[in-house]
């Protein structure tokens, strides 16, 4: 294990070695995937689906994701730590964003930020850059305009929507983006783009064409209760067993086989407990 940096990872990138990035939401999340020895903890605005019970991630807060962001930064030795600046954060003036971008560095002891947008978010990213702060850019499809879609699609599927999102790729590297996020995104577009780009490419739903891969730590656990998308693979089954436990464990609470002799205290040897009655 070693530490990670932007630099390296562009240079992993120009190795062919791939990027694993995971979302992390606490202490616990960050601390075992760093003992898996990941290169990017994403503190994803998902903690308003998977942590905090909403429909989608416009509710999250500044508040929020700073709150999230400080124990994951406690909870990484090596890996980068990305916070997403959540819906309303930077959309009002590049001067909010950049401000609110700052706090994620200052305050929460993040590596760099993550928005989504293209083209229209290049005034925003070069101020951003401007003034030392990391920049994750994030295309294709994108939570934070839910209210406007009204539906989780996949985008660039024609030849049109293709070559926008290339646009959008490449202008947001100009910028100055240190990395790139391309979700729900054809495969052959991904890899088009990865190619395209100096900087690396992480795909989610995007084929295994891009630089690396992020999954949301919940989803590939098999923790998230609620519809998963075709592009999640489930590498455990981890809520099923924290469910087959909680049950154990309610049953012998119940029966009053918990806690037993093994799990309960003594009194010193020779106390006289009488006068207790």
């Amino acid at each position: 294990m070693s530490k990670r940096t932007w630099p390296r990872l562009k240079a992993m990138k120009a190795d062919g070695r791939k990027i694993v990035m995971i979302t992390a939401y606490d202490y616990p999340s960050a601390t075992l995937a760093e003992m898996a020895d990941v290169d990017i903890m994403l503190v994803g605005d998902s903690l308003g689906n998977v942590i905090l019970g909403y429909d989608s991630t416009l509710p999250v807060t500044m508040e929020d994701m700073l709150h999230h962001t400080r124990p994951v930064v406690r909870g990484r030795q090596n890996a980068l730590v990305v916070a997403d600046m959540p819906f309303g954060s930077y959309e009002v003036s590049v001067e909010e964003g950049v401000k609110n971008a700052l706090r994620f560095i200052k305050e929460a002891g993040a590596d760099g930020v993550k928005l989504e947008g293209g083209i229209n978010r290049i005034p925003l990213i070069e101020a951003m850059v401007s003034a030392s702060i990391p920049v994750v850019g994030h295309i294709g499809l994108t939570p934070q305009s839910f209210a406007k879609t009204g539906a989780y699609m996949v985008q660039g599927k024609t030849a049109t929507a293709a070559q926008s999102l290339v646009e959008d790729a490449k202008a947001l590297e100009k910028a100055g983006i240190s990395l790139l996020v391309l979700e729900c995104v054809p495969m052959l577009v991904a890899a088009a783009i990865s190619e395209a780009l100096a900087i690396p490419v992480i795909g989610i739903g995007a084929g295994n064409g891009c630089d690396g891969q992020v999954l949301v730590f919940h989803d590939l656990l098999g923790i998230n209760c609620s519809k998963k998308p075709k592009f999640v693979k489930e590498y455990a089954k981890v809520g099923e067993i924290i469910t087959a436990a909680i049950h154990q464990y309610a049953l012998e609470v119940r029966a009053g086989a918990f806690p037993d002799a093994a799990h309960s205290f003594k009194m010193a040897e020779g106390e006289d407990i009488s006068k207790l009655y």
